[in-house]
């Protein structure tokens, strides 16, 4: 597949220290220096941005982006243009993703030939970053929910803490949990017991804002991190749960309900102080419910 896209200015920032010139192409030595710069790293975007460098010797362009499925990658700078020239990037039969120039003329012969070369150089470094990135998701996310693991969230909870003690920014933690959650595993067994928890993580993510981030700790405990949070925050966000929770067909066929435990950051808060306030007040929250259970 072939589309086009293309720009006017050329960024001098790309023009620096070629690799390639006009009559390397087809010389061994030049793509190797190449292949051997764009194997320094594994992160998508740097790789993306040391690829353009050298593309920005050739073509005159102003944008590149590499996207797939799982990834939307774009050069530092980009900007849009007249045309859009795309080209799938394929390794044994596999689409890595696509490929995208912004150009502000129309792609020549020759061009179009050069950067068929330069991409023969890309594949496989690109290829490893996307095996490397997946690797990472897989071993930070839980593989029944999607929602980050537990090492997850003790990397992310202390990256949110430092952040709002230095831009002095409210951070709200919530942990919940599903009540009586053993019992729908041993009613019903454990293939509902996993819809429930499926059905409970789509609750939780439709009453956060994009901003705020989900764990599933282990079992049916999970905990929500919200950052740049205001003083009703919290409690807007436990309103939204027991209530998308209630318009879940699913979850109200098994009568689920769930406690919650909710604090703020305070000052002198180290990670281990956060959590376990959070935690005492779900197992308040817990007590309570059953108190209130044993009254009627």
């Amino acid at each position: 597949m072939q589309t086009l896209n293309i720009l006017d200015s050329q960024f001098t920032e790309f023009n620096d220290h070629p690799v390639f010139h006009a009559s390397h192409f087809g010389n061994t030595k030049y793509g190797l220096v190449l292949l051997e710069q764009l194997q320094t790293s594994l992160d998508l975007e740097k790789i993306i941005n040391m690829y353009a460098m050298e593309v920005g010797n050739h073509i005159d362009f102003s944008g590149l982006s590499f996207q797939n499925k799982h990834v939307n990658i774009t050069m530092r700078g980009s900007r849009i243009a007249k045309h859009t020239h795309n080209f799938d990037l394929t390794i044994n039969n596999k689409c890595l993703g696509i490929l995208t120039y912004n150009i502000d003329t129309r792609l020549s012969t020759v061009n179009d030939k050069i950067l068929n070369e330069l991409q023969q150089y890309l594949v496989h470094p690109l290829n490893n970053a996307l095996v490397y990135q997946q690797a990472i998701k897989l071993a930070m996310h839980d593989g029944l929910t999607g929602l980050g693991n537990r090492r997850y969230f003790d990397e992310q909870l202390t990256r949110a803490m430092n952040q709002g003690k230095r831009h002095k920014n409210k951070v709200g933690l919530i942990i919940c949990d599903l009540d009586k959650f053993k019992a729908i595993n041993d009613t019903f067994g454990h293939h509902v017991g996993d819809d429930v928890l499926i059905h409970f993580s789509d609750a939780l993510r439709s009453s956060i804002r994009d901003s705020d981030s989900i764990f599933r700790l282990g079992g049916d405990e999970f905990s929500l991190l919200v950052e740049a949070a205001s003083e009703l925050s919290l409690s807007l966000i436990g309103r939204r749960i027991l209530q998308s929770i209630a318009n879940d067909e699913f979850l109200s066929q098994y009568n689920i309900s769930c406690s919650l435990g909710m604090t703020y950051m305070e000052r002198t808060d180290c990670k281990n102080s956060f959590f376990e306030r959070a935690d005492n007040n779900l197992y308040q929250d817990k007590a309570a419910e059953r108190k209130k259970l044993m009254l009627v």
